[in-house]
């Protein structure tokens, strides 16, 4: 072989390589946007919104099932969740909920789905597959978030009115303690290592630290903006990176992520993003944080290491929820 064919030929493989190792991080996400009725699907690799697809009224929360094969979207005005195929985002079924469903999460088994019905004071149970309501579990009023424990054993609701953390026993379907935190608790989220819950709480402003152990409270975090009034600053979405050291706090119409240090609770610095950041996702690999930001209807990206806001992608009318493609 001639040596620029050579060349030639190397180039061409290494440049084969490069390709195939990119294609193997794009990962897909997929955003609910409240008022258009629609979820934009957006390829994490060209950071582009790629398809836009009509679904039920009013989606808000969304998850992927753990094989990543459907997409499982609360559309909260026709009372019911609907499941999409991920790849054609055609429709799939309907699963029963119970009146507005917000917010959702899948068991680790990947059939037991967790739904909070905001008007009933109710988290329904729901099997995937067989798409029958398991039981429903009584909790606060207006029942929001949903933070399922890495190994399954623990659901923790968080009632709105209420202003309490639900610790229910997913085995038995039944509380076993509540936590009395600040004024509107939006979100909580444990850690990988399950020694942490946060739960944000949107009108008190501030983020509760919760030990799963004992459910005592470690520390509650508030938040100092310069410039920014305290009513402004709203915690809702929060999400942990994958080694535990550092909590992504959404603060709503502040519009920041606060970046916190999970072993001393310090707010180390805030991210500007679009205007009233709501919910976020990680891709798998750790390597962006997509926020969906309701007044501006955009999802910043973030790049998690050097935590720093890089990319507005426009989406939808008011941007709601975000999941993203497990591979």
């Amino acid at each position: 072989m001639s040596r620029p064919i050579a060349i030639v030929t190397a180039f061409l493989s290494a440049t084969a390589f490069v390709s195939t190792a990119t294609s193997a991080q794009a990962y897909t996400a997929y955003v609910t946007n409240e008022k258009d009725n629609t979820v934009s699907v957006i390829d994490t690799d060209k950071l582009q919104v790629i398809k836009t697809v009509k679904v039920g009224q009013r989606p808000r929360g969304i998850v992927m099932t753990n094989d990543g094969k459907w997409v499982i979207i609360c559309t909260s005005d026709d009372n019911d969740v609907k499941i999409y195929d991920a790849k054609t985002m055609e429709y799939v079924k309907t699963l029963p909920s119970g009146p507005d469903p917000e917010l959702l999460t899948l068991h680790p088994d990947g059939r037991r789905l967790y739904i909070a019905n905001e008007d009933d004071n109710l988290v329904t149970v729901v099997d995937i597959i067989t798409s029958k309501v398991i039981t429903e579990i009584p909790v606060g009023v207006e029942p929001e978030g949903m933070g399922m424990s890495p190994d399954g054993k623990v659901l923790v609701n968080t009632s709105e009115t209420t202003n309490m953390a639900h610790f229910i026993d997913t085995t038995k379907h039944e509380t076993f303690d509540n936590v009395l935190v600040d004024s509107r608790p939006r979100v909580a989220r444990f850690n990988a290592a399950q020694t942490q819950l946060w739960v944000s709480s949107e009108v008190g402003g501030t983020v509760t630290v919760i030990n799963p152990a004992d459910r005592k409270i470690i520390t509650k975090i508030s938040f100092e903006i310069p410039g920014i009034t305290k009513e402004a600053i709203q915690p809702v979405g929060i999400q942990i990176t994958k080694d535990d050291k550092i909590a992504f706090v959404a603060l709503g119409p502040a519009n920041r992520v606060a970046v916190i240090d999970t072993k001393t609770f310090k707010v180390l610095k805030y991210i500007l993003v679009g205007q009233r950041v709501w919910h976020m996702a990680f891709t798998p690999d750790y390597k962006y944080l997509l926020t969906t930001n309701g007044a501006s209807n955009d999802v910043s990206v973030i790049d998690v290491a050097s935590e720093k806001a890089f990319k507005s992608i426009k989406v939808g009318r008011y941007p709601w929820g975000v999941a993203i493609s497990p591979h």
